[in-house]
């Protein structure tokens, strides 16, 4: 049975009872984003200070600025809201949807990247294949950027709407304004450091309302008891009900999480996103850059708690939540348990925490978009050979009309009832056939320069057919968004290597001098980096620090899977 959907809109007995200290907290944050980008622009002097923060930036704040990036509307809103909607089932996301992925990223692919020194991810498809392939996935991640940072800000404007009373479009505006402000003044600096600052402050919002929110329904043991008796026994366990052919509420079974979720799309968005890999770009050499995605690994793993616990609370708070028997959506149960449990002070810290979160989101594909934007297509197809200040006022430039569009944009999420839903179909959309065209291309010589463009083109026809199409007027039977998400996933990828091969088969490859440091076994001089000072030490090691979140993230499941 299909989830029903509501436009995406907080419920208006959310209202929180804010008072002075509240918006003093609310204040000094928004002064304080303000400062760094004030600061940060002292920096900023070349196109590269701008785009990449002059590659100079240690792995420890590349790495939060990493985790912080991912930490929007996705995460607070989209999987508190999964939980509701689905449980322990939410695991999946991180320890099987983003752990591997972000540790190949970090050992296999950030070589690549950076050895390379490609200023983006498309830039890195015009070295390995041509320019059609590279204006086409400049084209698509621009518009996906754009489409997702307005997520965030409609995330952030419903949110705020009923929490604090402000009409929607200030929230916007305002929220809009400090997002152009730090990104227009310091550049990528100014986000990465923001994002630092926004990872600790959306910590402190997220701990209280768990420790709370269990308190509230007698610990971990009341709050399990009282969903297996109203959800079933699969409500709290990662793997229950998922064989194939069971019938569970995620609508998918064991095959289709591990290859659609855990290879297709989490491998599409954290190898691939340059809203993520921007951040690793930045770091200060090769080493620092592979541990950012891995640094990122360890407080991923148990952020899931943050949001779980709050998503699986409501549940038993609300029991109809989502429901047309509840006044309540899954989107809302992080703000029904801020509304429920936290005094004014807390409540205050809590708002910042979701206005950090939200504005870190935006702000991470606002930066990746005004990069991609200014380097890979007005640079390369429309103004040529400019002296380098003009592409850092460009950049400037068209930072506030991706602020403008994502407005513009924002209101797309309003048919979704499960926002994460909504960002898995763009993910299944854009990210996955991009990562069909990077993996065959970066471990297949054979791939031919053609084969990058036909492939992007297959991998996101099918894919949206599929979900348009095969899901939505319903030619075959997929039980949820989410469900059909994952098939679609697949069903692109599949699709984008099938035409990659053929037209490899009938088309010439690149010769191979052309691809030193592009493809698997071949090396570039970046890549022959030796490691900086301290680097070398044992606990730095990139193989170790990924393969302990890898065996980390395996043990995390085994209470959740019995």
């Amino acid at each position: 049975m299909q989830t029903p959907t509501h436009p995406t809109y907080l419920a208006a007995e959310l209202r929180l009872p804010t008072n002075w200290l509240d918006y003093t907290i609310l204040a000094i944050y928004f002064v304080v984003v303000l400062g760094i980008g004030f600061a940060a622009r002292r920096s900023v002097k070349t196109s590269l200070d701008f785009f990449l923060s002059g590659r100079s930036l240690p792995a420890w704040v590349t790495g939060l600025a990493f985790i912080a990036a991912n930490l929007g509307a996705t995460e607070i809103l989209g999987m508190a809201a999964n939980s509701a909607q689905y449980g322990v089932y939410t695991t999946h996301w991180y320890w099987i949807g983003a752990i591997p992925a972000m540790v190949f990223l970090g050992l296999v692919m950030m070589p690549f990247y950076y050895g390379s020194k490609v200023r983006s991810v498309p830039e890195f498809l015009l070295l390995r294949f041509d320019r059609a392939a590279h204006l086409l996935s400049s084209i698509l991640f621009a518009f996906a950027a754009i489409l997702i940072a307005g997520v965030n800000l409609y995330a952030l404007a419903i949110v705020v709407e009923a929490l604090l009373g402000w009409p929607q479009w200030v929230a916007i505006v305002v929220a809009g304004f400090f997002v152009l402000a730090y990104i227009t003044l310091g550049g990528l600096s100014s986000a990465i450091y923001n994002e630092v600052l926004q990872f600790f402050v959306i910590l402190a919002a997220l701990i209280p309302i768990t420790v709370l929110g269990l308190k509230k329904v007698g610990g971990w043991g009341g709050l399990s008891d009282s969903l297996s008796k109203t959800h079933g026994d699969n409500f709290m366990t990662a793997w229950g009900g998922t064989g194939i052919g069971s019938d569970n509420p995620l609508g998918a079974n064991w095959l289709t999480i591990v290859l659609g979720l855990g290879f297709v799309l989490s491998f599409g968005y954290w190898t691939t996103n340059f809203a993520e890999v921007q951040r690793a770009l930045s770091a200060k050499n090769l080493s620092a850059a592979q541990r950012t995605p891995l640094i990122a690994a360890f407080p991923k793993i148990f952020i899931v708690f943050l949001v779980m616990i709050p998503g699986l609370v409501a549940a038993v708070l609300v029991p109809k939540i989502g429901t047309s028997g509840s006044d309540l959506q899954y989107n809302d149960a992080i703000p029904y348990l801020m509304e429920q449990l936290l005094p004014n002070g807390v409540l205050g810290i809590a708002v910042t925490g979701l206005l950090a979160a939200f504005m870190a989101g935006m702000a991470a594909n606002v930066s990746s978009f005004n990069t991609v934007f200014t380097t890979d297509i007005w640079a390369k197809y429309v103004v040529k050979g400019r002296e380098d200040g003009y592409y850092v006022r460009f950049g400037r430039l068209i930072t506030a009309i991706g602020v403008l569009a994502s407005v513009g944009t924002a209101f797309l999420a309003s048919s979704f009832s499960n926002i994460m839903a909504y960002l898995q179909t763009l993910f299944s959309f854009f990210n996955v056939p991009m990562f069909v065209v990077f993996i065959i291309g970066m471990f297949w010589k054979r791939a031919s320069v053609k084969s990058g463009f036909w492939g992007l083109i297959a991998g996101t026809t099918v894919a949206m057919l599929n979900y348009f199409w095969i899901y939505k007027q319903g030619v075959i039977d997929i039980p949820s968004d989410q469900g059909a998400n994952f098939v679609s996933a697949i069903a692109g990828f599949v699709a984008g290597a099938v035409v990659m091969v053929a037209v490899s088969l009938f088309t010439a490859p690149k010769p191979a001098a052309e691809l030193q440091g592009l493809v698997y076994g071949t090396r570039s001089p970046g890549m022959s980096e030796p490691p900086a000072a301290g680097d070398d030490a044992w606990y730095r090691k990139p193989a170790l620090l990924g393969w302990g979140a890898v065996v980390l993230a395996a043990a995390c499941y085994i209470p959740f899977s019995f």
